[in-house]
């Protein structure tokens, strides 16, 4: 008998913590993946109110509120047009336990989930702990995710291919083209396609299209979440939605491992869904403000950058020993290979902060990169 579970084994401490631990405490932070804004006023409010009528001293429907999953559903008819039943929603505590719950529910022993690589840092640990095989595939040159590199990479063994746009590490934005070829993918080859979505309002050029859009089968499951949209990380407020029949084996999981979403976040994810739109708005223009700042900085340094069009990431091409460098002189980045083997030789950097500070840790930024260099 072995002291531990074998899919714990094979699962490490994040690279993002490792470098939060090796930073001082007078570090810039370019490294923290959540916006710098307050949570907007209306969802605080929800909240609080929530609180003060005593709507939150028990367990609410596992799935969550009924109506905070008719303001997602309303959510998706006022985003893309696309008709989502309350039922086939469930809230969870943030987008990382709706991501459990997806794989939990649906890879087998053995069976393989196809992400992309670089790409998020809980894809392959989810995929170990669910006991399945993860298999990375490469980007193209814009960091963005190809469909025919999926469709090469399934298996009779693939379970589930898994895309997110815009993305994290990158800030790539996948096109309606490719979201359209997603979802052909997930219905011809009958695998299942997990669309991350917890970006999917920070966008700066185009638009985010859904592969739900596309799907003819119910072979299509969303994952998004109040964090970054509405500066609610530390709420943990996200949800799944898919068809009857996958929710029901999702929500098996669910009942048991979390019981239902804190009743709190609920109610303010609520008004953030249903009260005014606008504080997400200025965020996103204070977003494409910073990023076009840093692009610019980065370019300064010497360094190459597809310019991401999402989220508030970008990801440089640095010459080796750069993140140490860069670490050393005091501004926190994540080494690219923290996000996978294919993003050795690269490195994420998020403007999620004040537009001073990044000013400040571009000009460290270029010192570092002469350095090295």
């Amino acid at each position: 008998m072995t002291e531990f579970a074998r899919r714990v084994e094979q699962v490490s401490i994040s690279g993002i913590r490792e470098v939060f631990e090796a930073a001082g405490d007078d570090a810039i932070n370019l490294g923290i993946g959540q916006p710098d804004f307050p949570t907007p006023a209306h969802a605080r409010r929800g909240a609080i109110e929530a609180i003060e009528a005593g709507q939150t001293d028990a367990y609410t429907s596992n799935k969550g509120t009924l109506t905070l999953r008719e303001a997602i559903a309303a959510k998706y008819d006022r985003d893309y047009d696309l008709a989502v039943d309350p039922e086939h929603v469930i809230a969870t505590s943030g987008g990382s336990e709706a991501l459990h719950l997806v794989l939990q529910a649906h890879v087998d022993p053995g069976e393989e989930v196809i992400f992309p690589d670089p790409g998020f840092v809980s894809y392959d640990a989810l995929t170990h702990i669910a006991d399945g095989t993860p298999k990375p595939v490469g980007l193209r040159e814009d960091l963005t995710l190809d469909p025919a590199t999926v469709e090469e990479a399934i298996t009779d063994d693939t379970a589930v291919f898994v895309v997110n746009s815009p993305a994290n590490p990158t800030g790539a934005v996948q096109s309606e083209a490719d979201m359209r070829e997603f979802a052909r993918i997930a219905d011809e080859h009958d695998v299942l396609c997990v669309s991350d979505e917890v970006y999917e309002h920070i966008v700066f050029e185009g638009e985010h299209r859904s592969p739900l859009e596309f799907a003819e089968t119910d072979n299509v499951v969303v994952v998004s979440a109040c964090s970054k949209t509405y500066s609610m990380t530390g709420w943990r407020l996200g949800w799944v939605t898919g068809s009857n029949r996958r929710i029901e084996r999702m929500l098996r999981v669910h009942q048991y491992g979390q019981a239902c979403a804190s009743a709190p976040a609920q109610y303010a994810a609520e008004a953030a869904l249903t009260g005014p739109q606008e504080p997400v708005a200025e965020m996103v223009e204070a977003f494409e403000e910073r990023r076009d700042v840093v692009l610019d900085g980065l370019a300064d340094a010497g360094l190459e950058v597809p310019k991401p069009e999402g989220a508030f990431y970008v990801m440089p091409k640095v010459p080796a020993g750069w993140c140490d460098e860069v670490l050393d002189r005091g501004v926190i980045v994540v080494p690219g290979d923290a996000f996978g083997a294919n993003g050795e030789g690269y490195a994420r950097l998020s403007y999620a902060t004040a537009m001073e500070e990044l000013k400040e840790a571009l000009e460290i930024i270029n010192d570092a990169t002469r350095a090295v260099r």
